[in-house]
């Protein structure tokens, strides 16, 4: 159900580091590094295990101080579209439209809402379209 979920932090580069260290011990580790120069403002750094980052951390702004990252995994591409339209029609706020997310991988396929509270939920299948 839970595909990956993502934290704002105050300093980037510490915060990796502290995860690095934290995490090994559980068998994960940085899988995945978007920078600021590839996303145009923001820096994210993915851990986890076997090459699938699941915990993430950001310089994100969107997620705010408290608020939290989750996507949930979509069996398909039409589902992640279907997820964002009744998000919004159940009150949230766009926070990125059904599509391709590249610098992520080729495949990822993802749509973004607020919730309520502002929290940045998001719906995401990185299967190939059949």
């Amino acid at each position: 159900m839970l595909d990956h979920i993502g934290l704002q932090v105050s300093d980037y580069e510490r915060s990796k580091l502290f995860y690095q260290k934290a995490l090994a011990p559980l068998g994960a580790s940085l899988v995945m590094e978007v920078t600021a120069e590839q996303t145009g403002d923001r820096s994210h750094a993915g851990f986890g295990r076997g090459g699938k980052p699941c915990f993430w951390i950001s310089t994100d702004p969107s997620l705010g101080s408290g608020r939290v990252h989750v996507a949930f995994t979509a069996d398909d591409r039409r589902s992640v579209d279907a997820f964002h339209a009744a998000a919004l029609a159940a009150g949230a706020s766009d926070n990125g439209a059904p599509g391709l997310r590249p610098d992520y991988h080729k495949n990822y396929y993802g749509a973004f809402v607020l919730d309520p509270d502002g929290h940045n939920i998001e719906a995401v299948c990185h299967g190939v379209v059949a």
